[in-house]
């Protein structure tokens, strides 16, 4: 059959387009990714002092099954390699450094606690290997200019006290802020994000600031020394059981602030009770996920899908729901950001698409509250809704607020 010189160019156009073709030009892998499956890694402490979270590595393994049972991600299989490094940082390295240079894996994912996560912060920046989603509020884990590689995923301690600020800038303008804080990054971190937050009114609404060491047996001390600076707002940046100290010598004082605690110190059992239900009426805190144990979420389609996992997947986790659903959320946050890779499944590609995730819904989260990210802000979630506790359970109120937040390093 003889062409014409216009039906050739024809067909070398159309070859050129099939060779261009996405199935034939986009299909882009580094270490741990192919055609059939994807490699990701972390560190638990399944055993050590931490050992309670191991229940987060679990769950991450679950959720992956999960999606593997469905389909996988893109047609490829979820492989999630874990190892124990017992809340202990040298073994963190250890293992770290087995997944990158050994297994290969495509990313770190999920890593548990502060100490353990810094100890390979530059030893993966160092390697490229993206370090995402990790089980820590602490602020430093949003500076992409010096560490462009690492990604956190709970809100931080600073964001979380900067919507502090802004609810009192809005409801209590003329307060009377003391400052009860913890005397280590945990607590500097929220007083340094309520201060950013007040601005050039923090001078002046602040009129005491007491700190306490973890080795104190009582901190009875520090609010007598608040109230008599004539504070009619507390604000108590404490761990568990120094903040449930703190709720029962506020009443026992019969000194009335409005009284603020962290998320981290809200939990009923651990914190409300020891300090006495009567004692903490009225105490105001911020919230960011759903709570599993609430029944006003017993019809929400998302608690629905999360509590029919954990009745398939991991029974064990019943006991332990609000620690489950934080890491089946951060597991549903990498399945997005691996959906959103396509077919380059590189290392650079998945740092990009990590830090492009723009309203992203979870199952978890309240309503309003999505993941955000851009190159400029590593901080996925950092939206609050305030909360006060009536009776024997917390209540939501106003609109969610935003914890702005100066990035590290910029």
């Amino acid at each position: 059959m003889r062409m014409t010189t216009t039906s050739v160019a024809a067909f070398a156009a159309a070859i050129a387009m099939l060779a261009a073709s996405p199935a034939a030009a986009q299909k882009k892998y580094g270490p741990g990714a192919s055609d059939t499956e994807i490699k990701l890694g972390n560190t638990v402490p399944y055993s050590g002092p931490a050992s309670a979270y191991g229940i987060l590595g679990k769950t991450y393994a679950a959720y992956f099954a999960k999606i593997n049972e469905e389909g996988g991600i893109n047609g490829r299989k979820i492989v999630l390699i874990s190892y124990d490094d017992a809340y202990s940082p040298p073994k963190t390295v250890e293992q770290t450094r087995k997944l990158v240079e050994s297994d290969e894996v495509l990313a770190i994912v999920g890593n548990v606690g502060t100490a353990s996560n810094i100890a390979i912060q530059k030893y993966l920046n160092a390697k490229k290997t993206p370090q995402l989603f990790l089980a820590t509020g602490a602020t430093r884990w949003n500076d992409p200019k010096q560490f462009p590689w690492t990604m956190g995923w709970l809100p931080s301690y600073q964001a979380e006290a900067t919507a502090y600020a802004k609810y009192l800038l809005k409801e209590k303008p003329d307060a009377k802020i003391g400052v009860f804080y913890q005397n280590d990054d945990f607590g500097k971190d929220y007083v340094r994000g309520l201060k950013e937050g007040l601005g050039d009114k923090a001078a002046t609404m602040i009129v005491a600031e007491s700190s306490y060491e973890v080795s104190e047996p009582t901190v009875d001390s520090h609010i007598v020394k608040l109230k008599a600076a004539g504070a009619d707002t507390l604000l108590t940046f404490a761990t568990g059981k120094f903040a449930a100290q703190a709720i029962k010598k506020v009443a026992e004082l019969g000194w009335k602030p409005l009284h603020i605690v962290p998320n981290a110190s809200s939990s009923l059992g651990s914190v409300l009770r020891p300090a006495g239900l009567d004692n903490a009426q009225d105490l105001v805190s911020a919230t960011f996920a759903k709570d599993p144990t609430d029944p006003q979420w017993n019809e929400d389609p998302g608690m629905k899908k999360f509590h029919a996992f954990v009745e398939k997947y991991i029974p064990e986790g019943k006991a332990m729901e609000s620690t489950v659903l934080s890491g089946y959320s951060i597991a549903q946050t990498m399945a997005e950001a691996l959906r959103m890779c396509g077919d380059d499944l590189t290392r650079d590609n998945l740092m990009k698409q990590a830090a492009n995730m723009k309203d992203v819904k979870l199952d978890g989260l309240l309503p309003g509250v999505t993941v955000n990210t851009s190159a400029t802000d590593f901080a996925p979630i950092d939206q609050f809704q305030m909360m006060v506790f009536k009776g024997e359970r917390w209540g939501r109120f106003g609109d969610v607020i935003k914890g702005e937040l100066a990035v590290a390093g910029r």
